[in-house]
């Protein structure tokens, strides 16, 4: 693990690739995603460490990991606060640190218009289903949060056609199916995806395959996607920009040859690799 200690010089500090966020085919990654896992999710920081370029904030993780993102964000990028805190989605292991950061920045939070409601205090999401299937995860989640949180005058809708604040190279698309107003983030020039949960690279449902962080393509957390056949079109949307690489919600990034193979399977075979055969949403 890479040292948290803060970096006594004002400028950002080099460091080793987070290998609980960054997977071990590193040479075919970009250097300016970076990925940190907290707890059960991963947070991305985008952006050059090199003290010129701006940078930009990718979900909040779970509660109470501000002070690990802080310190991560203080390693790459010394005393520069990000531009702005980019949400894919509203749940609560994305959101859980959010408030805290954007506070301690000063900085806006951006999200689809669509997923404004939970984010503003006014609706909260379905209740998870503990029914989607085998894994110890799925049969606890019943007991995750599902209330939406206030984010008050901080979160702003995001631009249309696809624009992100302070990422001129980036561009969002709307991948709806885990959440109504899910985006995930790509960049045309080398193909970088940032999916988000649309689609992950473990099996989030069992905790052995969390533990060890086990790499599979496969579709969004079952226990929280309540709209199955959008979220089908939605990984088939993303397998179409044919990413390079893909940095997930959930999981250890991919890349290259084996990306694609999971990808595309996943986008041809998504009823039976990633529909559960019952559940409360399973139409």
């Amino acid at each position: 693990m890479t040292d948290e200690r803060p970096h006594p010089s004002h400028g950002p500090r080099k460091e080793r690739p987070d290998r609980s966020a960054q997977a071990c085919h590193s040479e075919s990654l970009p250097a300016d995603v970076h990925g940190l896992r907290t707890l059960i999710s991963n947070v991305y920081f985008i952006g050059g460490s090199d003290g010129e370029e701006g940078w930009a904030l990718v979900d909040g993780g779970v509660a109470n990991s501000e002070k690990k993102i802080l310190s991560r964000a203080k390693h790459r990028f010394g005393s520069r606060p990000p531009e702005a805190i980019i949400l894919t989605h509203g749940h609560f292991d994305h959101v859980g640190a959010v408030k805290e950061l954007a506070d301690e920045w000063g900085v806006p939070i951006y999200a689809h218009p669509l997923e404004l409601p939970y984010l503003t205090g006014m609706k909260s999401y379905p209740p998870a289903d503990p029914a989607v299937g085998s894994g110890l995860l799925a049969r606890l989640s019943g007991l995750y949060p599902n209330e939406g949180i206030d984010l008050g005058g901080r979160i702003q809708p995001l631009e249309p056609h696809g624009r992100i604040p302070h990422l001129p190279e980036w561009r969002w698309h709307h991948t709806p199916g885990h959440t109504p107003g899910h985006i995930s983030l790509f960049r045309g020039r080398d193909r970088v995806l940032i999916a988000g949960d649309a689609f992950i690279t473990v099996r989030q449902e069992s905790l052995a395959a969390v533990l060890t962080q086990r790499e599979e393509i496969h579709g969004p957390p079952a226990y929280f996607t309540t709209d199955w056949p959008n979220a089908w079109e939605s990984v088939k949307k993303l397998e179409a920009l044919k990413p390079s690489a893909a940095f997930t919600g959930h999981g250890r990034p991919m890349a290259g040859a084996e990306l694609a193979r999971g990808l595309e399977r996943l986008a041809d075979h998504f009823d039976e690799i990633a529909i559960p055969k019952h559940g409360r949403y399973v139409h």
